[in-house]
């Protein structure tokens, strides 16, 4: 790449369409992004390792908002550590989704009026492969689209073959580690899916239902009997006992007896159970139903009871196993909820229903449909959780890894600790098959790392098991055979792992993260990452998380047609509070991500002055300039830079942990976005722009050596500003560097590449350039104040009395006259003595500065002083009377001792800004009035 003449190309507006889908191929064309192994040390090389995964979208998905906010924080580490000279691997990817894909296959063939069963298994799984084929990868490409800068070449796919080998050995290890077992148990069953869900995917909804109180009486006796509540009466038929507490009076006397099962009609024991019933909740009774509810599952396995279902897989009334015919003809066939309506209705009739009442409960619904799920009696398999769980907790606990926000521990902690069992089949056709096989000879069940054509234990032949397994079973593993697992001697494998940070959602804690943690010590011996970093939710400006079903969303990519890349990834980070939720309005995107476009459209213009007016020679290296020909302004800005690159590293830090673990003050450090967004921004903005270009602009258009310390610092700070800029906003600031002037060494090919700025131990604070700031932003709230014509110039004087430093004052204020007079509007004289005589005005404004100057302003002439004392005199009355009222309520003991504390912080802190703003008053009016 060369680098372009400053002005022969650069418009005077951005065209983000024109710079970023060309820039984002020559990344990748180049191989900017792609991590070499034998750089890293963990093989040997020089650098440090720093490696994101990118937690992986369902290879169904188009971006969204959620996408953009996570992928543009996880681009804005990968740019930060690559230029600071880590051996950095984004690592991207997308995960085959096994329910949320196969729902999407189903549509269309129930559009074609057919279901999976019409076509079959092996048609269907090609036809879902086919479909993926040509759209799986969407939504990578529109990752590139907003700058994520991935390593490409290692693009993986979570049902690639290199990805199924993987889950094949991580079933088979944990299998002859005992830890997985095939179980006959109550599951979570979505009827629309028909397939089992782990408990994180049957998602709690709090819905408001009804108490149904049912009375269940003792045969032989009208008095005995015993009334149960239920909000689930379809379930009671598939009730097989009554369960009281051994120590409860009521019922003592009834244990061992039987009750009468309404509508079926059968005698059901009543039994004692104290770990199973509450005696103070409800009636102090509870029915046990242990094929469709998994507490009462236990109850009867405690108490071998007989376990009867009467729902169907699609959530229809049956007689099934052990049933017993308990359903009547009328229900067989009926939706459960309908079965729920008659049931009632029968209850109702026969005079045992004793009463019904609203109830608010939470009910589970599966996260992909949103359909009720139905606890239902399955064989499934299962993972043993406990000891996985126990070197997760472990590695929290100690500081092995840090979460952040910090909030989220205790939450990760206590689900860890009450963990269950991880129900992994799902019926399902689209997914990684169970590697298990069943000989139909021998009846001989074979687990193995390769398929199995005849049963190694009589030859027989073999049937695959039917079902596929969890989606999250593949992900789990995300962070390692991703690098090449389960080959140990994988060079990505020794490079790369563990990993550095994880950044995600929170409401993925325990679907992916917890497990990935178990995964890594399970599989590698080692947690997967350090650092887990939980962002908030975009929501709309009534705080509702975005979503394609409330039509709340934003297209990331309209904003990129819009506005650019840049602008919408500047929003998102510099919005982004370290656990905070980012608001945007999906009515107004103009409002939403003007900040971002304001600040792109500003960085320009800033860049096209700058080129302009500094030419296109080469330009001297700033650390090669003897620092007694820096003027006081050239030693600001660096000591600013300083300060900018300090809050930037601060915000963005630290890296990694000492010695394996964070320390108390490291585990709560760093990846505070919007901070160094600001720093970055304040720096290129505000101390750059604002007041560095405007400083230079005399000296740049005077040739002599002069000149070139001002280009040649100038150059230095964009280029600074440039860099700590660029992983937010990566093609503008691209775009903008490879334009700049040449210096006498080296500079790298590309920005994205270049290396972080560092501190310039030379340059410090500038008192004296942030003495002439002061005295300029003082004289600019003065013609604010009293609205002087912006383009009158007023004339002051700098009166020195009783300052130690009055000679450099007076020094400095004579050498910057010309900047004040440029930037203020103000003629800036020194008084004929220090005392200022002959220089006080009759009517004027004393201007007090940090160094004991003043400077004094004379109004007459200038404005209509009486005018404005008559204005600022009505002011301070009203002011003072509003400030009474305040006064005298903060003094009342009713006031402060009962309202709430806030509520009197914030009146208190109203009352000291009133205060502040009065005494203002009271100077402006005197001042008016001498």
């Amino acid at each position: 790449m060369t680098h372009n003449p400053p002005r022969s190309d650069l418009p005077a507006q951005y065209d983000p369409a024109a710079v970023e889908a060309a820039l984002s191929r020559e990344w990748e064309d180049a191989g900017v992004f792609t991590a070499q192994p034998s750089r890293s040390r963990g093989s040997g090389g020089s650098r440090n390792p720093f490696v994101i995964v990118m937690p992986p979208p369902n290879v169904t998905a188009v971006l969204h908002m959620g996408h953009g906010l996570n992928n543009s924080v996880q681009d804005v580490l990968a740019r930060w550590r690559r230029m600071q000279g880590d051996e950095c691997l984004w690592l991207p990817g997308t995960d085959h989704a096994g329910i949320a894909t196969q729902n999407v296959i189903e549509k269309q063939l129930a559009a074609e009026g057919r279901t999976r069963f019409d076509l079959g298994r092996e048609a269907f799984v090609e036809r879902t492969t086919a479909f993926v084929e040509a759209t799986g990868g969407t939504i990578l490409d529109q990752l590139r689209a907003i700058g994520a800068s991935c390593d490409w070449t290692r693009t993986a796919y979570t049902l690639s073959p290199e990805l199924s080998l993987a889950v094949r050995e991580a079933f088979v290890q944990l299998h002859e580690r005992g830890l997985i077992y095939r179980g006959h148990r109550v599951i979570h069953w979505c009827p629309r899916c028909l397939t089992s869900l782990s408990d994180e995917e049957a998602e709690h909804v709090d819905e408001m239902g009804h108490l149904y109180h049912i009375r269940y009486s003792t045969p032989g006796s009208e008095t005995d009997g015993i009334t149960i509540a239920t909000t689930r009466p379809e379930t009671m038929l598939g009730d097989v006992a009554v369960a009281v507490h051994p120590d409860d009076d009521r019922y003592q006397h009834l244990i061992g007896r039987t009750l009468l099962l309404p509508i079926a009609n059968i005698e059901i024991p009543i039994i004692a159970d104290a770990e199973g019933v509450d005696p103070s909740f409800g009636t102090g009774a509870v029915k046990i139903t242990p094929a469709h509810d998994l507490n009462d599952f236990e109850m009867g396995k405690r108490h071998s009871l007989p376990m009867p279902v009467v729902i169907s897989p699609d959530a229809t009334m049956m007689n099934g196993a052990d049933a017993g015919g308990r359903v009547p003809a009328s229900l067989l066939g009926a939706d459960r909820f309908e079965a729920r309506t008659r049931i009632v209705s029968l209850l109702r009739e026969a005079g045992q229903l004793e009463k019904t009442e609203p109830h608010s409960h939470a009910v589970r619904h599966c996260y992909r449909c949103d359909t009720v799920v139905e606890p239902r009696l399955s064989d499934q398999w299962f993972v043993k959780m406990k000891p996985l769980a126990e070197p997760a907790l472990e590695a929290v606990r100690s500081g092995r890894i840090r979460i952040l926000p910090e909030r989220h521990e205790a939450v990760y902690i206590n689900w860890l600790e009450s963990i269950r069992d991880w129900n992994i089949s799902r019926q399902l056709w689209w997914g990684h098959r169970i590697p298990v096989w069943y000989c139909d000879g021998c009846g001989e069940t074979t687990v193995s790392r390769d398929d199995v054509d005849a049963c190694p234990h009589c030859g027989g032949t073999t049937r695959q098991d039917e079902d596929v397994l969890d989606t999250w079973f593949s992900s789990w593993l995300w962070p390692f055979s991703t690098l090449g697992w389960p080959d140990r001697d994988s060079a990505d494998l020794k490079a790369f792992y563990p990993t550095d940070d994880l950044v995600t959602a929170p409401e993925i804690l325990f679907f992916w993260v917890a497990r990935m943690i178990m995964g890594g010590y399970a599989f590698m011996g080692d947690a997967p990452f350090h650092t887990i970093y939980l962002h908030g939710t975009v929501r709309d400006m009534n705080h509702l998380k975005m979503s394609k079903s409330l039509g709340n969303g934003i297209d990331p990519l309209d904003v990129v047609a819009l506005y650019g890349a840049d602008a919408l990834r500047y929003t998102v980070i510099s919005g982004l509070g370290v656990g905070a939720d980012l608001m945007l309005d999906p009515n107004d995107l103009a409002r939403s991500f003007g900040p971002g476009r304001n600040f792109a459209t500003k960085l320009w213009n800033i860049g096209r002055f700058l080129l302009a007016n500094v030419g296109d020679d080469a330009v001297d290296d700033v650390e090669s300039i003897d620092v007694s020909c820096f003027a006081r302004a050239d030693r600001w800005i660096l000591g600013r830079l300083n300060v900018a690159i300090s809050e930037c590293d601060a915000a963005l830090g630290p890296v990694r942990p000492r010695d394996g673990h964070w320390t108390e003050a490291e585990l709560r450090a760093g990846l505070r976005l919007s901070d160094y967004a600001e720093s970055a921004r304040r720096f290129v903005w505000n101390d750059l722009a604002d007041w560095y270009l405007e400083s230079t602009k005399v000296r740049l258009a005077t040739p002599g050596a002069d000149r070139d310390v001002a280009r040649a610092v100038l150059i230095h700070a964009f280029d600074a500003a440039l860099r700590l800029l660029q992983p937010i906003v990566p093609f503008i600031t691209e775009t903008l560097w490879r334009r700049l002037p040449g210096g006498n060494g080296t500079r790298e090919k590309w920005l994205a590449k270049a290396a972080w700025p560092v501190q310039n131990s030379v340059f410090g604070a500038e008192p004296e350039f942030e003495l002439v700031r002061e005295a300029i932003n003082a004289i600019r709230q003065l013609r604010s104040d009293y609205a002087v014509t912006p383009g009158d110039v007023i004339a002051a004087s700098l009166v020195t009395a009783g300052n130690a430093n009055a000679e450099l004052d007076r020094k400095i204020f004579s050498e910057e006259a010309a900047f004040i007079r440029r930037l203020a509007r103000c003629d800036l004289s020194l008084a004929e003595t220090e005392s200022g005589e002959g220089a006080s005005p009759t009517s004027g404004a004393s201007l007090l500065l940090g160094s004991g100057s003043q400077i004094l302003v004379p109004l007459a002439g200038l404005i209509d002083i009486p005018k404005e004392s008559a204005k600022a005199t009505r002011e301070l009355a009203q002011l003072q009377k509003q400030l009474d009222s305040l006064t005298a309520r903060l003094e009342n003991p009713g006031f402060t001792e009962r309202a709430p504390a806030d509520v009197v912080a914030a009146e208190r802190h109203k009352a000291a800004d009133w205060m502040a703003r009065r005494e203002k008053l009271v100077l402006k009016v005197k001042s008016l009035c001498e």
